[in-house]
């Protein structure tokens, strides 16, 4: 099928794709197969339309022949491809041509096809809404279409006001600025009845995974602009301040010999050692730095001198 829609397409025809899906009891493996070839066949269509098997369960009673269920499909389909063949070849009140279908179904994706046939009072309103809900389609909505084609087909004895809501009904579930072609068959053979098709295009999927939010969940904090050459300064110059005040606050950190005013070398009974006075250039405090000689002094006979 990709490399007739293909051959189609690039002749120039306006190339629309009408597939199934195999039925659940056929098995995981055919399934993926067909879903294969649908993805292949996307990308060389204008529009295409998915009906899956397993719906034609929801066409006919539980207990009706499979073939009947068969023969119900082939209805939806036959009147979708009617109603767009009939836009363009049946003389009708309001005429289509085949712009207009292009128009609506060129390079449009996914697509949705139904319709709706009813008799009675109130067949407009049941027509379009059978129209637009077709059980066959899977998982899409005329919701948000942005292209929609609509056909109704009746006998010449329809009214102004049937048109009217059956149009309405429509255009009300599809996109706001969609492209909306309307036309009209008379049929004096249908009788009572009355048949709407309508194509949409430009549906999106709801099978595809939207694409998650992104969420803050705070502002992560700023890493510290300080050069570490100036940190290292600032941290040696807060400790040169705190122990230049060693004498008016209590700091066990400091040797018990500053705090005292003690000097080791009177504890060892030693001469006084060289002493090399310096002022803070900040506060003017006095710091007094020993000899290395005087850091021989066990630490046990500094404390006694404490």
């Amino acid at each position: 099928a990709p490399v007739i829609a293909q051959i189609a397409k690039e002749a120039g025809a306006l190339t629309v794709a009408v597939v199934t899906k195999p039925f659940y009891f056929e098995g995981k493996r055919r399934l993926l197969q067909a879903e294969k070839g649908i993805e292949e066949l996307k990308s060389v269509v204008d529009s295409i339309i998915t009906i899956p098997n397993d719906r034609l369960l929801q066409l006919a009673a539980k207990k009706a022949a499979f073939s009947e269920m068969l023969k119900k499909a082939d209805e939806v389909l036959y009147y979708g491809v009617k109603g767009i063949a009939d836009l363009i070849t049946v003389h009708g009140l309001i005429n289509l041509d085949f712009a207009d279908v292009q128009a609506v179904m060129s390079s449009s994706g996914l697509a949705l096809m139904g319709t709706g046939i009813a008799r009675g009072e109130n067949r407009a309103r049941e027509a379009a809404m059978k129209a637009i809900t077709s059980p066959l389609l899977e998982d899409v909505s005329i919701d948000g279409a942005k292209g929609v084609l609509i056909n109704i087909t009746c006998s010449p004895d329809m009214t102004i006001d049937e048109v009217s809501e059956a149009a309405n009904i429509i255009y009300e579930e599809a996109h706001e600025d969609a492209q909306i072609f309307f036309g009209t068959v008379f049929d004096p053979e249908v009788g009572d009845e009355m048949r709407i098709t309508v194509i949409a295009t430009g549906i999106e999927d709801v099978n595809q995974v939207p694409a998650q939010p992104i969420v803050e969940m705070g502002q992560p904090k700023r890493p510290s602009l300080t050069p570490r050459g100036m940190a290292s300064k600032t941290a040696e110059q807060n400790n040169v301040r705190h122990i230049g005040n060693a004498h008016s606050e209590e700091d066990r950190s400091i040797p018990a010999y500053l705090r005292a005013g003690t000097k080791p070398a009177e504890a060892a009974g030693n001469s006084e050692p060289a002493q090399v006075k310096s002022a803070a250039n900040s506060g003017g405090e006095e710091f007094i730095f020993h000899d290395d000689d005087d850091f021989e002094v066990p630490t046990f006979i500094r404390k006694q001198a404490d």
